[in-house]
């Protein structure tokens, strides 16, 4: 069975020989304390990794994930500060951000924004024309012919309608103009609807596309950012129309990557077309068994081990690989850790779990003649 067998089969509650092997990635902080514990130099990204520990691949668009349906030119980055620290940047979203130096950025300190009036959204939304050229490849056919005979699923990022607008707004920006200046938020998520619609619909023409991943990351541990009724008004009809254009060309699986407590949204979601959620942040709240319950096999689920477990011994690990099996065993459903695994999970602990997990849901050791060259990644 091919990867892309098993994922789709796992996906439509079909037999399966194992259900897809997948992790979702790494703090940077996490690599580097790895580094001092075996984990070869060499591995020093989510790409090596995921290579190195044999996860399945994905037979992505050959486009970087932002860029295509991202800012178009955009912006330029450059140091506006450094000290022995830590360095203060404009980055390509327009975004003031705080790096330090010492490996623990995984996420930025956020200190200004590109985006913050109406009037900064008529020039910044030149940035967002779909009709741009550089937005698409000049020639599909050798790329699609690839795509279509893959053995790996083939997937597509598919935007974002809130996520990203706050990470250009700041979140106090949009919290406020979502209430004060809804019909403004409701113009730029409309414009970015039609941004994906269009290059979304080009790319669906040529390649046969099996998942799409939306990124919202737009609910908190208490719950979302925004109301359910405001998500429902604003955002499900939108979700909608973007599905409609996948569909065509295929694709069954529509993930939305959002972090907290996403319980609120999960009926919405599916009503625009958005079927598997991930990746079910288990401290938060968010339970897949509860999900499943409540939805059904209208919902498909990817994630939800609770990465606190893997920060304890061994038998907290395989209590919380126990605790999923049967979640797994229903179908629909490809389990691995609820975020990118923390710093705080050692690495003999990291190579247990994984261990672990694939004995109990009897997924093949890559490793069975010893680890890759990681030279050869």
């Amino acid at each position: 069975m091919t990867h892309r067998e098993r994922f789709l089969r796992t996906y439509r509650f079909q037999p399966i020989d194992h259900v897809p092997d997948m992790e979702f990635g790494y703090w940077a902080e996490t690599l580097v304390r790895w580094h001092h514990e075996g984990l070869p130099q060499q591995i020093d990204s989510d790409e090596k990794a995921n290579k190195y520990f044999g996860f399945m691949p994905f037979a992505d668009m050959p486009m970087s994930k932002w860029h295509h349906l991202g800012l178009l030119p955009a912006f330029e980055s450059r140091v506006i500060e450094e000290t022995d620290r830590y360095k203060v940047i404009i980055d390509g979203e327009g975004v003031t951000c705080q790096i330090y130096k010492d490996g623990t950025s995984t996420i930025p300190h956020y200190l200004d924004w590109s985006l913050k009036t109406p009037d900064d959204w008529v020039a910044f939304k030149e940035r967002l024309n779909p009709d741009d050229p550089a937005r698409y490849l000049d020639d599909y056919d050798e790329v699609s012919k690839k795509l279509n005979n893959s053995s790996a699923p083939v997937q597509v990022p598919a935007g974002s309608l809130f996520g990203r607008l706050r990470n250009w707004m700041g979140f106090e920006n949009i919290a406020i103009a979502i209430m004060e200046q809804t019909e403004w938020v409701e113009e730029m998520m409309e414009h970015l609807t039609q941004l994906y619609v269009t290059v979304l619909g080009r790319i669906a023409q040529h390649v046969h596309i099996d998942c799409a991943m939306f990124w919202e990351d737009m609910c908190f541990k208490g719950g979302p950012m925004i109301s359910p009724k405001l998500f429902r008004q604003l955002m499900t009809p939108r979700y909608k129309r973007i599905t409609d254009v996948l569909k065509k060309a295929g694709c069954e699986v529509f993930i939305v990557d959002c972090d907290g407590d996403i319980t609120q949204l999960v009926e919405h979601w599916l009503a625009g077309g958005v079927n598997c959620m991930f990746p079910l942040e288990i401290a938060a709240g968010t339970d897949p068994f509860e999900m499943r319950e409540r939805f059904g096999r209208e919902v498909l689920l990817m994630g939800g081990v609770n990465k606190r477990e893997l920060t304890k011994d061994k038998a907290a690990i395989r209590a919380e690989v126990d605790r999923i099996v049967p979640l797994v065993e229903q179908g629909g459903y490809i389990p691995h850790v609820d975020h990118r695994c923390p710093p705080d999970v050692s690495y003999e602990n990291y190579l247990y779990y994984l261990q672990y997990k694939r004995e109990a849901l009897g997924i093949p050791d890559p490793w069975a003649d010893g680890p890759p060259d990681p030279d050869s990644l």
